[in-house]
């Protein structure tokens, strides 16, 4: 069952304002609960699916029930976009009373629609860019609910500055663009001085979970979890996954970053960086424009969390809790329609002659930007400056057209930016001006989408020079104001084959899908000035074929393409929900969904402890590292209890108790002495002790080793914090303790190299937990489980109790076996099987125990339950049992990934 206790933080998104200094609370209350009274898909069940697989589905509640089997019909699928901001613009009326709404028609929310499937009704929730009184809102709520489908989200003004200028502003976006507070100057700022970056601060933070608090409270009022998709929207709202799946553990939930995700190295600076992790991994689908972005976010999770991914036929995903949390690569695109009407629109004609005849004889290069220091104006400012003075030919001739977008924040990295392009502006003007000619033409105003479109049409190049940007789509637009509109018949339309040329900054989202763009370092001043100039120098046709090649991309990408990409692979990654058992677990952001065979249960003590008190012929295999003692663990010998338990289990002449572990045979005699009667199976099964230590199979040659060996020792060389362990039957190399990213790449480097130089040697290499072993073929625990089940059938004594227990990927090997054995008569009929796992984790075992404290807990019960009147002094009975494991040329099939003959 989900856990219903909170962290601190938790516990203040639950409404704890005082402890934030906020006074939202009453405001929150006041806000109503419109969509319950107008919508008729409304989830009003709060709780847990476990409390809610019990209803009778006879009962109303039952048609809401988010534990149904499978999705209801009763309703289509419907789509819930959730932003920081509803594409909607709100205007208070002149006359003061009551508001006016129209859609933004620019807002790639509103754009994603058309990728989306007719039939799926979209809706969206967010906050509105307009101040609305408290005593307006629900009025306010109602209209865009009803004629726009949208669900607005009120935070109080004092949460906003600090959720979206305290902590989106100041620490995510600075940091997500590779700033870093290295003084703690900025945060003496304003908390609207962004996007100046200081150090963190956890009130900030606290905000910044609230206000997602209020955006989950409005998904809430109008989801319906068993037919809604959430798909969740950038940086802004990065814990709402969390809310939403811990109130609704089979939500169908994706999540789109627009900015950029930055490396590792810079994303482990900030303090709350595992909770941000953990909260997106509670997602199904999270998409990123590049495979950069998504690159440096699975490093993250690899580093910081140990989790690995898989990519497989062209998916990337990672198994987090049973769960596969996708992973999708695709830029936004632009909006053709929206484009292409600007380019018919009548305004365009006459602004576009205007420009023509002020531009007349010249070459015109442009840079679309907002006012940010991101976007490298100056850079690109210096850039043309050099291409001036080293290539003389273009004074005179070629012009800079900057539109600068105002600025949208404050603060005094802005303002310095700001004057050094002013200054740069005067200087080039008037070293390179001339009478009727200016080298640098400055827009810092807002422009129209038509003037702007009329500026992309009359420009031979674009160039884009951000330090550091999520995706921009100015590249975009401009190839597609080059082309020109479907059948335009524009007297003002550049004449010619259409042509279009862009130098860009290798550090934006875009890049990567424009092939034929001129790629530059904007820092390099220099070379920036050779794109520039190699771009309006490079021959007609070939201009022409590039502009083609990008065309086509673009016209075919488009943000409905991207749209639809997305929504298609987010129904794909959660087409298992309603298939599989869930439940939550953890406090606070450590909250996961954990997603199993619905067979996988918990072991019952008294279900077992019943088995085994009716049974007289019993099977008990035990693994040791992560099952008797924690993994964890620094005292690695048995606990007095351990070894007081087995002895009480061995004691008994019904069981056959076994220890089947990967440790060496030496260290295993040495610790379980003091246990004559215990079976052990140490190297994974090559050596079994009996009164004596023997193998388990006929004498091999160990030459491979000296073959094996020399390759290991390179990587171990070349890799920090690598170790071989050298066994009598195994070579292991563990890479535990080195860089978790070159650490696990060094292993498959290691395991494919391995695999080619024993390719004709009788062993198998394995990949496991921080390790890369090679041992011979034919030894594995799954080997051992199905040799001491076949002897004690061959000794008179076949079992009807088998137990089980391990941990870790060796372990499913005996699970599988065991699984396996009734369809093979090996064991008695009807004979309870007890495979049983380490933690809830997917596995082939059918039951699962916590942790150690249980399992020796659960052996416990056991030993209580054994009957003293049956112990024995004499070691003859597990000797006659086992006696016939010495098999020699007996074949059994492996589990492994064979390598070699045998």
């Amino acid at each position: 069952m989900m856990s219903r206790s909170y962290t601190n933080l938790l516990d203040l998104a639950e409404g704890n304002f005082a402890a934030l200094g906020l006074a939202g609370g009453g405001a929150r209350r006041r806000q109503g609960s419109f969509g319950l009274k107008r919508m008729s898909r409304v989830m009003t069940v709060p709780g847990t699916l476990s409390e809610l697989d019990g209803e009778d589905e006879s009962e109303p509640a039952a048609t809401n029930s988010v534990a149904s089997d499978a999705p209801s019909s009763l309703a289509a699928d419907r789509m819930i976009v959730v932003s920081n901001q509803l594409p909607v613009v709100a205007r208070r009326r002149p006359d003061g009373r009551g508001w006016s709404f129209s859609w933004d028609e620019d807002s790639l929310l509103l754009q994603l629609r058309d990728g989306i499937p007719d039939e799926m009704e979209v809706l969206f929730v967010g906050s509105l860019r307009a101040d609305v009184p408290v005593a307006e809102q629900d009025e306010v709520s109602q209209a865009l609910l009803d004629r726009f489908r949208c669900v607005p989200v009120f935070l109080p003004d004092h949460l906003n500055d600090r959720f979206y200028h305290g902590f989106c502003k100041r620490q995510l976006w600075p940091l997500f663009h590779y700033m870093l507070p290295f003084s703690s100057s900025a945060s003496a700022t304003t908390a609207s001085s962004s996007p100046g970056n200081g150090r963190f601060d956890r009130s900030a933070w606290e905000a910044y979970v609230l206000a997602n608090k209020f955006f989950f409270e409005k998904v809430v009022e109008v989801i319906n979890p068993e037919d809604d998709y959430v798909w969740v929207h950038d940086y802004h709202l990065m814990v709402l996954p969390t809310f939403l799946r811990r109130r609704f553990n089979r939500l169908r939930i994706g999540f789109f970053l627009h900015s950029p995700f930055p490396s590792s190295e810079i994303y482990r600076t900030l303090p709350v960086r595992e909770e941000i992790l953990k909260a997106l991994l509670n997602c199904d689908l999270i998409g990123f424009h590049t495979f950069d972005y998504a690159r440096h976010f699975l490093s993250c999770c690899s580093r910081m969390l140990g989790i690995e991914y898989q990519s497989k036929r062209g998916y990337i995903g990672l198994d987090y809790f049973g769960r596969t949390v996708g992973i999708k690569i695709m830029p936004v695109g632009i909006h053709m329609g929206q484009l292409q009407s600007g380019l018919r629109l009548p305004d365009r004609e006459w602004r576009l002659s205007e420009l023509q005849q002020q531009f007349e004889g010249k070459t015109v290069l442009l840079g679309v930007d907002d006012m940010d220091i991101f976007k490298g104006i100056n850079l690109k400012l210096l850039a043309f400056e050099n291409m001036l003075r080293t290539h003389p030919k273009w004074q005179g001739r070629a012009v800079l057209v900057q539109i600068a977008n105002p600025a949208r924040g404050k603060g005094k990295d802005l303002e310095t930016i700001q004057a050094e392009i002013e200054e740069s502006c005067r200087r080039i003007n008037g070293d390179f001006g001339q009478s009727g000619y200016s080298p640098v033409v400055f827009i810092d105003r807002d422009v129209s989408s038509v003037e702007k479109i009329a500026y992309y049409t009359i420009a031979e190049c674009v160039v884009v020079t951000a330090v550091r940007d999520g995706m921009n789509l100015t590249p975009y637009e401009y190839i597609v104001c080059r082309q020109g509109a479907p059948g335009s018949e524009s007297t003002s339309e550049v004449s010619g084959p259409k042509k279009s040329m862009l130098v860009v900054s290798e550090f934006i989202g875009c890049s990567p899908s424009l092939s034929g763009a001129i790629r530059v370092n904007p820092w390099n001043i220099e070379a920036t000035a050779e794109g520039m100039n190699e771009a309006i120098s490079m021959p007609e046709q070939e201009k022409q074929l590039r502009h083609e090649k990008h065309y086509r991309y673009v016209s075919s990408h488009d943000v409905a393409y991207w749209s639809r990409s997305f929504t298609q692979d987010l129904e794909r990654a959660c087409k298992d929900h309603f298939r599989r058992t869930c439940w939550g677990i953890g406090l606070g952001f450590g909250f996961r969904v954990v997603a199993l065979d619905p067979h996988f249960t918990k072991l019952n003590i008294d279900s077992i402890v019943n088995a085994y008190e009716i049974s007289e012929s019993r099977a008990i295999l035990l693994d040791y590292d992560g099952t008797l003692v924690p993994q964890t663990s620094i005292n690695k010998p048995p606990s007095p209890e351990v070894v007081s338990t087995i002895n009480t289990l061995c004691s008994d002449r019904r069981n056959i108790v076994f220890l089947v572990s990967g440790r060496d045979k030496d260290t295993l005699g040495e610790w379980f002495a003091s246990c004559p009667k215990l079976g052990i199976a140490a190297e994974h099964g090559y050596f079994l002790r009996d009164e004596e230590w023997q193998t388990c199979t006929q004498a091999l040659d160990f030459g491979w080793m000296e073959m094996a060996k020399p390759v290991m020792n390179l990587y171990t060389e070349a890799t920090d914090g690598s170790s071989i362990e050298t066994k009598e039957s195994a070579l292991v190399w563990h890479h535990q303790d080195a860089d978790p990213g070159f650490g696990s790449s060094q292993a498959k480097e290691l395991l494919d190299h391995l695999e080619s130089v024993l390719a004709n040697e009788p062993v198998t290499v394995k990949s496991g937990q921080f390790i890369v072993e090679v041992k011979p073929q034919g030894v594995s625990k799954g080997v051992v489980a199905e040799r001491i089940l076949a002897s004690m059938k061959e000794g008179g004594k076949q079992a009807d109790f088998v137990l089980c227990i391990g941990d870790d990927r060796s372990d499913e090997d005996m699970f599988e076996n065991i699984a396996d054995i009734m369809k093979r008569n090996m064991v008695a009929p009807r004979t309870p099987l007890f495979a049983c796992t380490v933690g809830q984790k997917p596995s082939k075992a059918k039951f699962y125990l916590d942790d150690t404290f249980e399992v020796v807990t659960m052996l416990s019960a056991l030993a209580d339950a054994t009957e003293p009147e049956l112990e024995t002094d004499s070691a003859d009975e597990l000797a006659a049992s086992t006696s016939s494991l010495d098999i020699g040329d007996e074949q059994s099939e492996s589990t492994d990934r064979p390598i070699g003959g045998s």
